[in-house]
């Protein structure tokens, strides 16, 4: 029953369906571990039941999860105080993975799918998330304006940003062909692609491309960050076309961009 009302709130504060599907395995686990309400719990209780997770090296992101997990259920399902002064884990800092610009000509290359090869290519023209250029339909694309709306990023804001006007001539023949309230991308089965299908993609090109770097198709997103961030782009514009609320998140792209970088000459001779 609690875990019906846990996603039915949710649903009605109009979270995710990545985070419900996130937020409803962890209740779940916490039911199976406590073996009680969890009303319930005690402080000490939860404290060892993170505790373990440290020592079996999970990340500070998942323990942080069942932190807010277990405060959410209590404050608006329980409609309790959480009243635990456990703070939550202090995540590591990991700079981003960028790819050169050849980097990102030389995948985009190895992919033989239009479709594909198009929509990886928008997610670094305009640094979406894969499940951004995913659910895109025709209506969201201005080709005149070269820009393109993102109705429900993360958070569920919506924003606008850029599209490259050399990707334009295969946007209006998709368009042209193409009524309505349609996915810009649909799937051979009708509705719209998953992000696993996308991740593949890029993953089969990068392996063909022989780059060696742990990436993932959210790079396409940092790359296109840290480029216009070293073509001299304010990083407040930069902030705005990523969707960040925070400018700190944003400024993280400061520490990859390499335009400071190569004025510095080493004092080795």
């Amino acid at each position: 029953m609690l875990i019906k009302k846990l996603q039915e709130y949710m649903r009605l504060k109009n979270y995710s369906p990545k985070t419900i599907r996130a937020y409803t395995g962890c209740a779940k686990s916490l039911y199976k571990y406590f073996k009680k309400p969890l009303d319930k719990i005690t402080e000490q209780e939860f404290k060892d039941f993170l505790n373990n997770f440290f020592k079996k090296n999970y990340s500070a992101q998942t323990v942080n999860q069942y932190h807010a997990v277990l405060k959410l259920i209590f404050t608006k399902i329980y409609k309790i105080p959480f009243d635990f002064s456990i703070p939550y884990a202090k995540r590591a800092k990991k700079l981003p993975i960028v790819l050169s610009r050849q980097e990102i000509k030389t995948i985009l290359n190895q992919i033989s799918n239009l479709k594909h090869k198009l929509m990886l290519s928008m997610i670094y023209a305009g640094g979406l998330r894969v499940s951004e250029v995913i659910n895109l339909k025709i209506k969201d694309i201005d080709l005149k304006s070269k820009t393109l709306i993102i109705r429900k990023g993360k958070g569920r804001k919506g924003r606008m940003t850029i599209l490259s006007e050399s990707l334009i001539p295969q946007l209006k023949l998709i368009i042209e062909a193409s009524v309505g309230e349609n996915y810009l991308f649909p799937s051979n089965r009708g509705g719209k692609l998953t992000s696993r299908t996308m991740q593949k993609a890029f993953q089969q090109a990068l392996k063909k491309s022989k780059i060696k770097k742990e990436t993932s198709c959210h790079s396409l997103r940092h790359s296109f960050a840290t480029h216009l961030l070293e073509n001299g782009t304010d990083i407040r514009y930069i902030q705005e076309l990523l969707g960040h609320s925070n400018l700190k998140t944003t400024q993280i792209y400061t520490k990859v961009a390499k335009h400071q970088l190569a004025k510095i000459k080493s004092p080795f001779n």
